[in-house]
């Protein structure tokens, strides 16, 4: 039986590194930026990674061929 990729998660999770994780935009830089510190909205900019746990596990099973 052909493996499928979720194309939901593909398109939100990017690339998985060399050591195993996924790469993905994080959260919370589409509205209500006026009242962000620009701090804040700079290190939202910053990719994030998801190392271990139940959703690494999910991944794995959504993207098998990443």
């Amino acid at each position: 039986m052909k493996l499928k990729t979720r194309r939901a998660a593909a398109k939100r999770f990017y690339k998985k590194t060399e050591k195993g994780a996924f790469k993905h935009a994080r959260g919370g830089k589409s509205h209500l930026l006026f009242d962000k510190p620009r701090k804040r909205k700079r290190n939202l900019r910053k990719l994030e990674y998801i190392k271990s746990g139940r959703m690494h596990h999910n991944l794995k099973i959504m993207m098998p061929w990443s």
